[in-house]
């Protein structure tokens, strides 16, 4: 077993048990603990577990992670995303762009095009696309969050749902092994669902560590997709829903 292959089946006991400890997980795995505080470390740093004294735990289903931690977690990952998402959008293209720090980096990725449309209820995707003379930006009405400058609530959505593009680009903090979508502000969920309703095609950008948590908050369902773009392989159960639905698989 490769060190990425005992670093996915740690997670899954941890799903299973919701904590394991460093003695159990040294036992199981046959391996050093120094190897296994290595392991959790690494997953703690990508968001997945919750690292505690002893041992790990579940990441929280009711708080996200910090904005500025995860602005740098898997930043590789999600600029490999980005970048193949973006080679999908074509020039002088309509898109939705929603909350989420993979979609600013997919907003950076965007910078070459030209002519593009963006609806977007993210102050920094707008701060970012702003740099380009030919792109007409617009941005939605409503609430700012403090903490990563989205924007949400009624006058949101009335806002959006006067709009529909070509392309609705959308983030997920989670995504559940029965395709739910999933997300930890009910507000949040309610925008990013006039998003996919109002656009034609919807493209989800999200890296490996988004399956293996669990908010809290229903945004809809893998099979409301027209692509999903991520960097590693999904499980079989994720594999066999997107094709029963017709959603492509992109791997960065």
């Amino acid at each position: 077993m490769n060190p990425q292959q005992r670093q996915d089946s740690i997670v899954d006991l941890v799903r299973r048990q919701g904590y394991a400890s460093i003695e159990q997980l040294t036992e199981h795995f046959a391996v050093t603990p120094q190897t296994i505080r290595r392991d959790l470390n690494r997953l703690s740093s990508e968001g997945q577990l919750r690292r505690v004294h002893g041992g790990a735990g579940l990441e929280s289903s009711t708080v996200n992670t910090a904005y500025s931690m995860r602005k740098t977690l898997n930043l590789e990952a999600k600029q490999r995303i980005a970048a193949l998402l973006a080679s999908h959008i074509p020039d002088h293209a309509s898109l939705f762009i929603n909350i989420g720090t993979s979609n600013e980096v997919v907003a950076e990725a965007l910078l070459d095009h030209h002519g593009l449309e963006v609806i977007t209820n993210n102050l920094n995707v707008a701060a970012i696309l702003q740099r380009k003379d030919d792109f007409n930006v617009i941005i939605a009405g409503g609430q700012v969050r403090s903490r990563d400058g989205g924007i949400i609530g009624e006058a949101t959505i009335d806002f959006i749902n006067q709009f529909k593009v070509d392309f609705g680009i959308i983030g997920i903090s989670g995504i559940d092994e029965d395709g739910s979508l999933l997300e930890f502000d009910y507000q949040e969920v309610r925008v990013a669902q006039a998003i996919i309703e109002n656009s034609r095609q919807v493209y989800l950008a999200a890296d490996h560590s988004k399956f293996q948590r669990n908010p809290v908050v229903r945004q809809g369902n893998l099979s409301q997709l027209d692509a999903l773009f991520t960097d590693r392989q999904p499980s079989e159960r994720i594999l066999q829903l997107l094709q029963a639905h017709d959603v492509t698989l992109h791997l960065a």
